[in-house]
């Protein structure tokens, strides 16, 4: 039994023990996440009894690939830049393009990031990289500090040593770094800038980072983009003057709302605020940038350890069009290919922020993939190789005794300016990527070698 399985099996041995039978411990548990505002649309984030285990020597190998994927995917953002036609395949809207050639005033692509994985045993894989507006900083640190405390849990320190990681100080690092170089001179006054942000009583990880800014010192607001005006050279919301604005509204989303006349983009191309992530980290969030990371033609030049751990680590994508292609180095007619691979391959939106369906070949028949397909050709979507994600058993309590079900783990790895320093696990019993009763996230602990 290897370390990861005699850690699960021991944690669930002691929760069928005394005294975690009687569940009054579970009822705290969720009574202290709700206090904390750990929920998402009314629910709960973490609907699991037990915090996701990594061994150390797994994260520092992941975090180690993460570090290099994130080396090359800036690497490849700068040469977009550079690049028209390399811009040209990302398929952004004009108003994209347009943001992303104003310069944000800071050297980081993305100040904030998040890397989801599929971990298992010795295998690595990217899902995708989320570089536009990224979620779960605020939300992983609470729910780790929340079971770390958790009566069963310490117990099971007792035995089990455990490493909690934490992100919200980086990314406020990351911030305050962003606005000093882009000339940023005093103790910058913030806003978290979110569509739902006119809301106050919403319950949203916005709200934590408000608490934890203010925390620690820094006048902080959620503003909502309708709510700002830039006159005589200052963004505002009302009274309060912004000197840096921590987005959390994507490109796509305002975009659909607010043409490029709207006063944030104004204060940007003034200079006259510091935007968190930049207009630009929108190349990155497209699904067709791993279509160029994948392209051997476009990385060749790239040092060989980021050319090697794309080959190992990113799945084959291309942008779906009728035109031919390569895959492991052999020219095909991609349409036919798609076609004919249905098991093994998936259609993503190229923006998640487009209300697109995401379709899983081994989850439809060939009639049901052959539509999918026309579709992926008529609009903006990508072909990938499958990346399976790992499964464990996780306890769970809903109406009754706990049950025990096997759920599908994603890894999300936070990074702040390139450095991965946190982290967390999407659970899911299915495809879903909304919160439910058997969907959320789920802490994630380093587990320690006891030899």
């Amino acid at each position: 039994m290897s370390q990861l399985d005699d850690a699960i099996a021991r944690y669930h041995k002691l929760l069928q023990s005394e005294p975690y039978r009687d569940l009054s411990w579970v009822t705290a548990l969720r009574e202290r996440m709700d206090a904390e505002e750990l929920s998402a649309g009314g629910r709960l984030l973490c609907p699991f009894l037990r915090p996701h285990f990594i061994p150390r020597r797994q994260y520092d190998q992941v975090v180690k690939t993460g570090h290099l994927l994130i080396s090359a995917i800036d690497r490849l953002q700068l040469e977009v830049l550079a690049n028209p036609a390399l811009m040209n395949r990302l398929e952004l809207l004009p108003a994209e393009k347009m943001l992303a050639a104003i310069d944000p005033g800071y050297k980081a692509l993305e100040v904030t990031s998040r890397l989801d994985m599929s971990v298992d045993n010795g295998s690595t894989q990217l899902i995708q990289y989320n570089a536009d507006s990224p979620t779960g900083v605020a939300w992983a640190d609470g729910l780790t500090e929340l079971f770390y405390q958790a009566p069963p849990v310490k117990e099971f320190r007792h035995k089990h040593p455990l490493t909690r990681t934490s992100g919200r100080k980086h990314l406020l690092h990351g911030l305050l770094t962003a606005y000093k170089q882009s000339g940023g001179h005093r103790r910058p006054r913030i806003a978290v800038v979110d569509l739902g942000s006119s809301f106050a009583s919403a319950s949203t990880e916005f709200s934590l980072f408000r608490s934890f800014f203010r925390s620690e010192g820094y006048e902080t607001e959620l503003v909502s983009p309708d709510q700002l005006e830039f006159k005589g050279g200052v963004l505002r919301r009302g009274s309060f003057v912004i000197d840096l604005v921590y987005r959390r509204v994507s490109v796509q989303e305002f975009l659909q709302r607010f043409d490029l006349s709207h006063p944030l983009v104004q204060a940007y191309r003034a200079k006259a605020v510091c935007l968190v992530n930049s207009f630009r980290s929108e190349l990155a969030h497209k699904k067709a940038f791993l279509a160029l990371l994948t392209d051997e033609s476009i990385v060749r030049k790239f040092p060989a350890a980021e050319r090697k751990v794309i080959r190992d680590h990113v799945p084959w994508t291309r942008l779906v069009s009728a035109n031919r292609t390569t895959y492991r180095e052999e020219s095909i007619d991609l349409p036919e290919f798609i076609l004919k691979n249905r098991e093994r391959l998936v259609l993503r939106p190229n923006d998640d922020y487009t209300g697109l369906g995401t379709f899983y070949g081994w989850e439809m028949d060939d009639a049901a993939w052959e539509r999918a397909v026309r579709q992926g050709v008529r609009t903006t979507y990508v072909v990938q190789e499958r990346v399976d994600a790992p499964r464990f058993t996780f306890p769970l309590e809903t109406f009754g005794p706990i049950e025990f079900r096997e759920m599908r783990v994603n890894l999300h790895l936070q990074a702040a300016l390139g450095k991965i320093h946190s982290c967390s696990s999407w659970l899911t019993a299915s495809s879903s990527t909304g919160f439910s009763f058997t969907s959320g996230l789920a802490p994630t602990f380093v587990l320690e070698s006891t030899r």
